[in-house]
């Protein structure tokens, strides 16, 4: 019997990415806790919250798929949508389409989202510079892992 203890990935590797899962979990998070539009305008808000949300998880997928500084340049694009979900969440707090509480926890998502997304940056910067540097080694060996591959362990 094969060792069960082994983790599957999925054919799309971002999937397995725990900042892509944790940027979907705000997206729900954002339709599940905004109040029921009272007006137009109050509607427009909540659907461009909900695009800016879905646009940290779609740059962090997006970005996946590329070389190591695309990526970065990607996940620097979901840092800005993360911004843009701090500005829209104090405007619905004082639309009151949030409570205290619910404004609390929108923040602390989003200043979770931030320290993950500098830390994948500086691990994909990290790796570059090691990779750069184990290529001008004597015997020419490179025990670095695949960028992804290390993102995956460290999130």
């Amino acid at each position: 019997m094969e060792n069960q203890q082994e983790k599957t990935v999925s054919f799309f590797r971002f999937e397995d990415l725990r900042i892509y899962a944790k940027a979907t979990d705000y997206s729900a998070w954002v339709i599940a806790n905004l109040g029921t539009p009272a007006n137009e305008r109050q509607q427009n808000l909540i659907n461009a919250f909900c695009h800016s949300s879905y646009d940290i998880a779609l740059n962090i997928a997006e970005g996946s798929s590329r070389n190591k500084s695309q990526f970065e340049h990607y996940l620097k694009i979901s840092k800005t949508a993360i911004r843009e979900c701090i500005v829209f969440t104090a405007i619905a707090k004082s639309l009151g389409l949030l409570d205290d509480e619910k404004n609390e926890q929108s923040r602390e998502y989003l200043m979770e989202l931030t320290r993950m997304i500098g830390a994948l940056i500086i691990s994909l910067q990290r790796g570059g510079r090691r990779r750069d540097e184990d290529d001008n080694d004597a015997d020419g060996a490179n025990d670095e892992p695949d960028a992804l591959d290390a993102i995956d362990t460290n999130f």
